[in-house]
């Protein structure tokens, strides 16, 4: 088992009717002015904004609203927020909303105490965050993790690219968790929100050779879990098993399915890629890549394909070769039974060609730079096969 730090400060307030609790949690904090981050409308429509804002008035909090989240957030809308926070003297960036609000309240915190930097010169680390705002969320779809992880991600439109910051700056506050505020949530949206949690503990759990025994259990039962859980809410509305699925969401990014073994999110880099060019769904790129991606890798670590196969999916086969086979397909299986596209075909109208494949490569690599993966290195070259092997 590898040094390992984990720091897990957000507090949760969870269950039904907890959305009313965040007046109370946002004066604890000594919060006088939130700006409310929220997306296209839904929580407007829903009611859920103005069960928010009642509560923040109740305690006396006051709030400025700044709508328009977009689901692959940019950095321009940040920037706007930014110049909103200023003008509101916020003192806590509250999301009303999924992973896409979150990251990009976090990226207004970021702004908005380092008003002389510019934000994608902090975002890619070249002016140090030393300082930011209180961030806090009223969390609306389990997926991302963002409300309790220390990650966050924007889309720099102008240069195409999409980025992510890691800083303990990032950990929300508090994070509101009501599993019946996803009741109203479209399928297709609940899917890709499953696929991207299974991804985040999938990304911590393919790192062969270090024993972590207590991690790999808390990993595999997170994966059944949201297996289990995930084809009951793909199917009917029940407050238990979306409790279950939102709860993983959040365990699976908050760094505890990482313990001593850390993290390869190589995976992520090829699905933020697709998403950075063709603005599709993150869920839905990563189940699109990732039979590609573990077959170019499986002869690596046959073992460890295999244990997942066992362990996640019942498979019984004796050979590790062949198990781990049978359960990439398993996997592949799920995903196709709940919606979620395998391969870069099923994934939208606009399929990359040869210079696509380079271009998102490149972007995957930072122009070849990096080696992506802790299996099989990968540079630009083996990310083209791994693009390539997805299109069939």
């Amino acid at each position: 088992m590898n040094n390992f730090v984990q720091y897990t400060p957000t507090k949760v307030v969870f269950g039904r009717d907890t959305e009313r609790q965040t007046g109370k949690e946002a004066k604890l904090l000594g919060a006088t002015h939130a700006l409310i981050v929220y997306g296209a409308g839904s929580v407007v429509r829903s009611g859920l904004l103005k069960r928010v804002e009642d509560s923040l008035s109740e305690e006396g909090v006051g709030f400025t609203e700044f709508g328009g989240a977009k689901a692959n957030p940019t950095l321009a809308h940040a920037e706007e927020g930014v110049q909103k926070a200023l003008a509101c003297k916020a003192d806590l960036i509250l999301a009303v909303g999924g992973g896409s609000a979150i990251d990009t309240a976090k990226g207004i915190a970021h702004g908005a105490a380092n008003p002389d930097a510019n934000l994608w010169d902090i975002w890619t680390e070249k002016v140090p965050l030393t300082r930011s705002l209180p961030v806090a969320a009223v969390l609306t779809i389990a997926a991302a993790g963002s409300e309790m992880s220390s990650s966050a991600v924007l889309t720099n439109e102008e240069l195409g690219l999409k980025s992510g910051i890691n800083t303990e700056f990032n950990r929300c506050r508090f994070a509101i968790m009501n599993p019946e505020l996803l009741f109203t949530l479209p399928k297709y949206q609940l899917a890709a929100g499953i696929t991207d949690i299974m991804m985040h503990t999938m990304e911590r759990y393919f790192i062969p050779g270090i024993q972590c025994d207590l991690t790999d259990e808390i990993s595999e039962g997170l994966l059944r879990t949201v297996i289990k859980n995930g084809k009951i809410i793909m199917e009917k509305e029940d407050y238990d098993a979306m409790a279950e699925v939102m709860w993983c969401s959040s365990l699976s990014h908050n760094n505890l399915t990482e313990c001593g073994r850390g993290k390869d999110f190589s995976v992520h880099k090829l699905g933020m890629a697709l998403s950075a060019l063709y603005d599709y769904t993150h869920g839905a790129t990563l189940s699109a890549v990732w039979g590609a991606w573990a077959r170019y890798q499986l002869d690596a670590a046959p073992d460890r394909f295999a244990r997942f196969a066992r362990t996640v999916f019942g498979i019984t086969e004796s050979d590790d070769t062949k198990a781990a086979e049978l359960g990439i397909k398993a996997a592949e299986e799920f995903w196709v039974s709940i919606g979620m596209p395998v391969n870069l075909n099923d994934l939208g109208d606009i399929v990359p060609d040869e210079e696509a494949i380079h271009t998102l490569s490149m972007i995957s690599t930072k122009n070849d730079t990096i080696k992506l993966s802790r299996l099989k290195p990968l540079g630009c070259a083996e990310v083209e096969e791994i693009y390539r092997a997805a299109l069939q």
